[in-house]
């Protein structure tokens, strides 16, 4: 690449849990905007900003340190005080800020002008407590009580909400400050008098309060000295490096993941930096235990648990750390339906959407209490289970689901199929109900061939076969358990899908697999990304996956950056949309390793490369959720965001980057017949990766891949045992071009 061109968005954004702040390039919150600081759906502050004598810092520049950290370097603008004229720049502001659970703040203000300067700091911080579905939805009302009070003598400012029993409240404590300190006018101010050279420092807690445990913000100790801290005419030394417990839980995933090095340098660097951002997504205060996870589906908007995106995030991490799996398995279990609600879409046996916490949750104005639905989740939870269960080879995993699974069997065959013909259909009966429920879930994202729009019930392509490769693993996962006549009646069960779906969702004269069938029962002939998905489930015939292949890598669905969602011929398309046009990662992820299954590794590999040239181009190597789907031109170009404001770091975006690597080298575990099998295929532009710490059942493996010439070569260069096993029940690693189990 010739261009230093780096995309991301106008902000930035720090978290730690389910706490994250969101600000612009200056650290302030834009009332009018989605910034904000956010903790159980709730917006705590929505308006931040800081004025020199009623006039507003300017911004030098500013960065995130790390994921719970940032740091801002302000100057002032031309200005009168009481004691003349202050030229531009010649005070500086350093605001350094770490997430926890609330907000910890330190400013340094530093006098460069040569003489006495005297003047106001100013802060101007206010609450709007909006759940967050309304903050998104740019219609927040409000509803409950607000007060807000100044204890001088604590320096603290307390600002409190209260409806009926919901009760919100944040408190901003300032600490370690000896120049005057006041409220007035909405405005906290410190009155500063600073010599030449001479430093003046603070230091804030802003703690939230939700119903919660709620602990101090502060990651810094705040020793240092205040006021009459003299720099002696430089720069003062910067602040000691911002330090939290989330560095401990942190260092110790990164032990525990598998590393990857390459001779490509932006593979390592995107392959890194996920590391550090899967990390950080983790939810601790829904983890089951130190080693099973919850992972968020992606900041701002999806720090919660979710179906679709944690099962989702579990499959693409199993050659990373199948943690995640166990977490979102026992988690997701607790929730599975065992009622009938129209009101949040639940059926007996069904997995969850999504489960919210905010004002609009808790008085039962919105059904996410938790909401059920989702047309996918509870055949995906089949599908992750089976496969925790190859990497792990942990049989007391399908022992203790074994009732889960059972219950998602009877939801898919007597739920997920509305009217009895062997497909899966989709209608929501909850009046604030989604009108998609598939992985595409916006409300316009499924449409006909003309552009118009499909009603309910939908019967989409991908949801048939998820079915199938579910089915095909729990027979695999009953026979383990003994119940062989179970195993084969769901062996039976998929060979019938697979016939009846290759004849009804099949397009002949397009070379692909129809979007769907419509409520009539008739294909949804529209040309979507949805056709490959078949190919990941192993229901396509041989034949039409190769086509499927050949007919999604046109101009019309390739873009260059990746895979449309949509068609660009389809009268509907816009690539700023979410999913008429737009292209994913996660999507991109599931369809290269559906092509590598049927051994279209060329094309597979042009799909990887087109996703990682994009991830290259973007701030920190960090994939956004979903960027546009404008076609590429040239080695010089470079993706275009998405302009709703699209999730950064996000769960799945992140975790395609390990699904991709896993494709290329066509990693396929088989714990419990002590197998792991290769099929490495890299292409010219990644010459070389090594894997340390892959976990495969109970061993830990290092292994090298490079490329000879057109061949991909492998040598294992270690194995070692995680506890004590006998040398027969270690892992073995072998070449397979198969990559279906038999």
């Amino acid at each position: 690449m010739g261009s230093e061109i780096k995309v991301g968005p106008p902000v930035i954004t720090i978290s730690q849990g389910r706490t994250f702040m969101v600000t612009d390039k200056c650290g302030y919150i834009d009332p009018n905007t989605n910034q904000g600081i956010y903790a159980i759906d709730t917006r705590f502050v929505s308006f931040y900003k800081l004025y020199i004598n009623r006039i507003p810092w300017q911004v030098i520049n500013s960065n995130q340190l790390t994921f719970y950290a940032s740091r801002f370097h302000l100057t002032n603008p031309d200005l009168n005080t009481e004691g003349g004229k202050l030229g531009e720049h010649t005070v500086g502001l350093t605001v350094n800020r770490t997430v926890s659970d609330g907000i910890h703040e330190e400013f340094e203000v530093v006098n460069y002008s040569g003489e006495k300067v005297v003047f106001v700091l100013e802060l101007s911080i206010r609450s709007d407590f909006a759940d967050i579905f309304e903050v998104k939805q740019h219609n927040i009302i409000q509803r409950g009580k607000q007060q807000t009070q100044w204890n001088d003598q604590k320096k603290c400012l307390r600002t409190t909400y209260d409806n009926k029993n919901f009760h919100r409240a944040i408190e901003y404590q300032i600490t370690n400050v000896s120049s005057p300190v006041g409220f007035a006018n909405g405005r906290l101010f410190f009155q500063i008098e600073l010599e030449p050279g001479q430093m003046w420092q603070a230091c804030t807690d802003l703690m939230l309060e939700h119903g919660q445990h709620i602990k101090k913000a502060g990651a810094n100790s705040c020793t240092r000295g205040h006021k009459g801290s003299d720099s002696g005419g430089a720069t003062p030394s910067p602040q000691s490096e911002p330090t939290s417990d989330f560095d401990e839980r942190q260092a110790h995933w990164q032990e525990r993941c598998t590393a990857l090095t390459s001779s490509n340098n932006d593979v390592y660097r995107a392959y890194s930096q996920a590391i550090k951002d899967m990390g950080a997504l983790r939810i601790y205060d829904m983890d089951v235990s130190a080693d099973a996870w919850v992972p968020a589906a992606g900041v701002p908007w999806f720090v919660t648990l979710f179906g679709r995106d944690s099962l989702t995030v579990s499959y693409q991490n199993m050659s990373v750390a199948p943690e995640f799996a166990r977490g979102a398995l026992k988690r997701l279990a607790e929730f599975q339906a065992d009622k009938h609600d129209n009101w949040n879409d639940s059926q007996p046996g069904k997995i969850m959407h999504e489960i919210r916490f905010g004002e609009l949750a808790h008085f039962h104005k919105i059904p996410f209490t938790p909401y059920y639905g989702t047309a996918d989740a509870t055949i995906l939870y089949l599908i992750v289970l089976s496969e925790a269960y190859r990497w792990t080879g942990d049989v007391n995993l399908l022992k203790e689901f074994r009732q889960i699974a059972e219950g998602c069997l009877d939801w898919i065959d007597h739920f997920g199929d509305l009217d009895g013909d062997g497909f899966q259909e989709y209608k929501t009966f909850s009046p604030l109900g989604y009108n998609n429920i598939a992985w595409k879930d916006a409300a316009f994202a499924v449409v006909y061939k003309n552009g118009s729009q499909v009603k309910q019930p939908k019967a989409l392509v991908e949801l048939q076969g998820y079915v199938y490769d579910a089915k095909l693993r729990m027979a695999e996962a009953f026979e383990v358990l003994g119940d062989k006549g179970r195993a084969q009646s769901l062996r039976k069960q998929a060979e019938t899908l697979r016939h009846k779906f290759n004849q009804a969702f099949w397009m002949e004269d397009e070379g692909c697999y129809a979007y769907g069938l419509d409520p009539a029962k008739k294909k949804i002939t529209s040309i979507a990304s949805n056709a490959a998905y078949p190919l990941w489930s192993g229901i396509a015939d041989q034949e039409k996956a190769e086509k499927v292949a050949r007919r999604l890598l046109q101009e019309d669905m390739w873009s260059g950056w990746g895979i449309r969602t949509l068609s660009s011929k389809n009268p509907s398309y816009n690539p700023y949309y979410y999913q008429l046009g737009s292209v994913w990662p996660q999507d991109n992820g599931i369809i290269a390793e559906g092509f590598k299954r049927y051994g279209l590794s060329k094309e597979a590999n042009q799909i990887i490369h087109g996703v990682f040239d994009a991830i290259e181009r973007f701030e920190s190597y960090r994939p956004p959720e979903v960027f546009a789907g404008i076609h590429r031109r040239g080695d010089m170009d470079f993706p275009v965001l998405y302009p709703g404001g699209a999730n950064i770091p996000q769960a799945w975006a992140t975790g395609s980057i390990f699904h991709m690597i896993r494709t290329m080298l066509g990693l396929r575990a088989d714990a419990p017949n002590k197998r792991l099998y290769v099929n490495p295929t890299l292409p010219d532009w990644v010459p070389e990766i090594k894997l340390q710490r892959l976990h495969v059942g109970p061993c830990s493996l290092s292994i090298h891949f490079w490329r000879d010439g057109t061949t991909t070569r492998w040598e294992v260069l270690e194995n070692k045992a995680l506890q004590d096993v006998k040398k027969e029940d270690m892992i073995q690693v072998e070449a397979s071009e198969q990559y279906q189990h038999s």
